[in-house]
C-alpha cells in the first residue's frame, strides 16, 4: 500500500517512519520538507490547502496524519494557529480523504476532557476542554467526523520519545544538572512511549481499520509526573544513564503555573481498542523500561 505519512519529523512521526515502513510505500512530508539531512515533501500547515494538494498529488491508499500544533502553553496567546493546523486543515485533509475514499488515521488527546473524571475515561465519554489546545483538536476530531471519511481517531496522552522535546528527555537532563527537583503529583495519566503508538498504528494497518471511529492509546496503569519522574530515575541509574537519583519532591499544580489548564485525571480507557483489534497494551512500567532499552541501542 501507499502511505501519506504528514508530520513524519515529530516524536511520533519519526517512529511510525519505522513501523510503518515494511507495509508498502512510505510518502513522508514535514513543514520544511527537510528530514536528518534527507528530502521530502514540504508541507506547511499553515498554509490553506498544503496537505490536501499533497494528497491529490501522492494519491496515497491511506493518510496517517501525524502532524499537530502541540505548543499545549502557547497555544493560549496563539489560537488562531492552534486553530488552523488542529482543525483547519484536518477539515481539509478529512474532506480530500472522503472525496477520494481514502482512510485517515488520525491523533488526538486526553486534553479533550476536562480531567474531572474518577474512572478511566472510555472513548464516548462527554468531551470539555479546558484550553485552546483542546478545544483545537476536538474541533479536528468533528470536522473528521463530519466529513464522513472512513477514518480511525486514536486520542492518547502523556507521549514521550527518544525524539523531540518530552517529559523523558527534559527530566533526565534536569535530573543530570541538579541534586534536587520539584515535581507536579496531582495530575495522573498514562505514560505512553511514542513507539508504542506508532507499533499499534502499524498492527491495526495490517489488519484493516474496520469500522474505526475513535478509540483510546495509552500504556496500561497510571501515575502522577512524579512517580514518572521517579521511574525515570530508577531506570536511568540501573543503566548507568545517570550516576544518581536527585531528590525529586512532590508538589501540587498550584505551585508551578502555567498559561494552559491541565486536565488532572488523563487516564484513558484503551479496553475496546484491545477487544477490536485484539492487542494487549503493556504497562506503562515495561513500556518505560524497554524505551531505556532502546535509548541503549540508540546511544550505540
Amino acid at each position: 500500500m501507499r502511505i501519506l505519512l504528514a508530520g513524519g519529523n515529530g516524536q511520533v512521526g519519526h517512529e511510525l517512519r519505522r513501523s510503518l515502513a515494511p507495509l508498502g510505500e512510505v510518502v513522508i512530508t514535514t513543514r520544511n520538507g527537510e528530514l536528518g539531512g534527507g528530502s521530502v515533501l514540504a508541507c506547511d500547515l499553515m498554509q490553506p490547502g498544503a496537505l490536501a494538494a499533497i494528497l491529490r498529488e501522492t494519491q496515497p491508499d491511506i493518510v496517517v496524519n501525524a502532524a499537530a500544533y502541540t505548543a499545549v502553553d502557547k497555544a493560549e496567546s496563539d489560537r488562531d494557529a492552534a486553530f488552523r493546523v488542529n482543525a483547519g486543515a484536518v477539515e481539509e485533509l478529512a474532506r480530500e480523504c472522503a472525496s477520494r475514499g481514502i482512510t485517515l488515521i488520525h491523533y488526538s488527546t486526553d486534553y479533550v476532557f476536562d480531567g474531572q473524571g474518577k474512572h478511566p475515561y472510555l472513548p464516548g465519554d462527554a468531551t470539555s476542554p479546558l484550553g485552546v489546545y483542546g478545544e483545537s483538536k476536538l474541533a479536528g476530531e468533528d470536522a473528521i467526523r463530519a466529513s464522513g471519511t472512513k477514518h480511525l481517531i486514536l486520542r492518547t496522552a502523556w507521549v514521550y520519545g527518544l525524539h523531540g522535546h518530552n517529559f523523558l528527555k527534559t527530566i533526565l537532563r534536569v535530573g543530570g544538572e541538579r541534586d534536587e527537583l520539584r515535581v507536579v503529583s496531582d495530575q495522573i495519566g498514562s505514560p505512553t512511549p511514542a513507539w508504542l503508538i506508532a507499533d499499534v498504528t502499524a498492527q491495526i494497518l495490517r489488519q484493516g481499520v474496520g469500522v474505526g471511529g475513535v478509540q483510546h492509546l495509552v500504556a496500561a496503569g497510571q501515575t502522577s509526573w512524579h512517580g514518572f519522574a521517579k521511574a525515570i530515575f530508577d531506570e536511568a541509574v540501573a543503566i548507568g544513564r545517570l550516576e544518581r537519583k536527585p531528590i525529586t519532591h512532590a508538589i501540587p499544580s498550584s505551585e508551578y503555573r502555567t498559561p494552559a489548564r491541565r486536565p488532572s485525571w488523563s487516564v484513558l480507557d484503551s479496553s475496546s481498542l484491545e477487544k477490536s483489534y485484539g492487542i494487549k497494551l503493556p504497562d506503562w512500567r515495561l513500556a518505560l523500561a524497554q524505551t531505556f532499552r532502546m535509548l541503549g541501542q540508540h546511544d550505540e
